[in-house]
This record gives structure tokens, C-alpha cells and sequence, in this order.
């Protein structure tokens, strides 16, 4: 179990490092997939993509952020407008509501604007924490956690950097591990990797360029280049 600073934390931060140095090669314009100008339209984009692509999200949004300008805006949206533009997303009657609930809430008490700290993010209708730390570490750059989403939940089990199951455990491993510095670009480095290469159902392990670095923890079929070597399993 990870926890302190002992042998197993040791090994795992160092291999960590060795992964993110070769996927920051391997990915050198990682980024998050989400189109948006300013942090509203992020906050926005981020609840539309639950259990939704990226892209479809990003196909929603250009008229969508033509239409509901600011926090007021859409709080304001009259009853089945807003869902009608986002309804391809779906469950669009509950991210309608999110979105509705959460720009009230930053119209009555920001002013309108995004908060810039956790604290005042996960207060937030339809807001939790994975949604809080895409527009802090997108928007603002401020590193105050992980985002752990689907992609990242995959990589960091199959990678051996934790063995939890929840969204909130996994984050708190890889927090222990991983240099604040590079708490922000983990996230996008995990799920960039995750899409090109190491999807759920067939990871192309062959052509990984962290295939030495990966245990392949869950992978049952997918084989290995001559020249690799499978790493220790690591516990935490």
C-alpha cells in the first residue's frame, strides 16, 4: 500500500517519472481535447462530457457558447431550450440541470465568474472534484489535485500505479507518486495515451513506448517487442 515515503513509493515515483518524460515525447501536443475560450465555457464542456466524447461535445459546443454567453445566460435558458442544444451528449436533462444549478450559483455568488481555488469549485451544483481540477489545471494552471477519468482510471491500474477502484482512491495514489509539478499533465498525458495507444480493448502494446515500463496488469493478450522486459509488479 502506498503511504509515507518508503521502498515501494520510491520505485513507483521513479518508474512514474520514467513514464511521463517518455509520453511527454510520444505525445508532444498533449492538451485537453475540449474547445473553449475562457473558463466558463471549459466548466460547461467539462459537465457535457460525462459519459460523452470529446468530440461530440465539441461539436455541440460552437453554437451552443453562440447562444449562452455568460454564467446569467444560461441560468436563465427557458425550459427544454438548453437541453434541446445538448441533447446528442446524453442524459441531458441532468447536465441541463447541472449546468442551470451550477451558473446560478456562480452569477448569485461570483459574480459571474469561475472560482479559481477547489474549495469554491466543489461546492457547486453538478460540480465534483474530477470537473473541479479540469478547469483549475486547463484554466488556471493551479495544481490542487488530479483528474482521474475513465482513460486515467485504465492506464494507472494496468500501469500498477494503484490498485483502487474509485475515482477519489485512485487520485490519492497517484497524488503520493506523482510531482505536483506534473499533477496537471498527467491527467493529459494518461488519456492522450490512452486514446492513440493503450485503449481498453486492444492496446497496441507492440508499438507502446512505455511497453517497458508497463507490468500490463489486466492485459491478457497483447504481446511484447523481443527487446522488452516486464517490470516488476509493484504494490501500493
Amino acid at each position: 500500500m502506498i503511504g509515507g515515503v518508503n521502498a515501494d513509493t520510491r520505485t513507483l515515483t521513479t518508474r512514474l517519472k520514467k513514464i511521463i518524460h517518455k509520453l511527454r515525447a510520444a505525445h508532444p501536443d498533449f492538451r485537453c481535447a475540449l474547445h473553449h475560450d475562457n473558463p466558463l465555457q471549459l466548466l460547461v464542456a467539462t459537465i457535457l462530457s460525462a459519459q460523452c466524447t470529446d468530440e461530440r461535445v465539441n461539436q455541440v459546443t460552437p453554437a451552443l457558447f453562440a447562444k449562452y454567453r455568460t454564467a446569467a445566460d444560461f441560468a436563465a435558458a427557458p425550459p427544454g431550450e438548453l437541453e434541446e442544444y445538448i441533447k446528442s451528449t446524453g442524459f441531458f436533462r441532468n447536465k441541463a440541470k447541472a449546468i442551470r444549478g451550477c451558473c446560478r450559483a456562480l452569477a448569485e455568488q461570483h459574480h459571474g465568474q469561475v472560482p479559481a481555488t477547489l474549495a469554491e469549485l466543489v461546492p457547486l451544483p453538478g460540480i465534483g472534484r474530477k470537473t473541479a481540477n479540469v478547469v483549475l489545471g486547463v484554466a488556471y494552471r493551479r495544481a490542487e489535485g488530479i483528474v482521474v477519468d475513465t482513460h486515467v482510471t485504465r492506464l494507472s491500474q494496468r500501469l500498477g500505479l494503484t490498485k483502487q477502484k474509485t475515482a477519489e482512491k485512485i487520485e490519492q495514489d497517484l497524488m503520493r507518486i506523482t510531482p505536483p509539478a506534473d499533477w496537471i499533465d498527467l491527467s493529459h498525458l494518461l488519456i492522450w495515451h490512452g486514446r492513440k495507444r493503450c485503449n481498453a480493448r486492444q492496446p497496441d502494446c507492440i508499438q507502446c513506448e512505455i511497453q517497458n515500463l508497463c507490468p500490463q496488469i489486466g492485459v491478457n493478450s497483447c504481446p511484447r517487442s523481443k527487446s522488452a522486459t516486464k517490470p516488476p509488479r509493484s504494490s501500493n
